[in-house]
């Protein structure tokens, strides 16, 4: 059974793709999020801040693509994303 993830595709005012994720991120849905990252080979921002968790699988599609995904996300994610190094190397906004 898949976890409930909603992604929704759009810009933001600049013209940078924008991608907004809903529900939780883990192994049972993580190829549509890579998918879904992968419509753009340029800079995309991932908004989680409808995102109530996050898993080792979801960490491993950010961290492939942190060269050119930026991240806004809620201080739920915090840890998660500063103890696994994620934060270090792509910026977070709203920590």
């Amino acid at each position: 059974m898949t976890t409930p993830l909603t992604l929704t595709p759009g810009r933001r005012p600049d013209g940078t793709m924008l991608l907004t994720a809903v529900g939780e991120i883990d192994m049972t849905n993580t190829e549509a999020l890579a998918d879904a990252l992968d419509t753009t080979s340029g800079p995309i921002v991932l908004d989680l801040t409808g995102v109530g968790y996050l898993d080792s699988a979801g960490l491993n599609v950010l961290f492939t693509r942190a060269d050119r995904v930026e991240l806004v996300a809620t201080p739920l994610l915090a840890p998660v994303l500063t103890i696994s190094g994620l934060a270090d190397l792509t910026t977070v906004h709203g920590l």
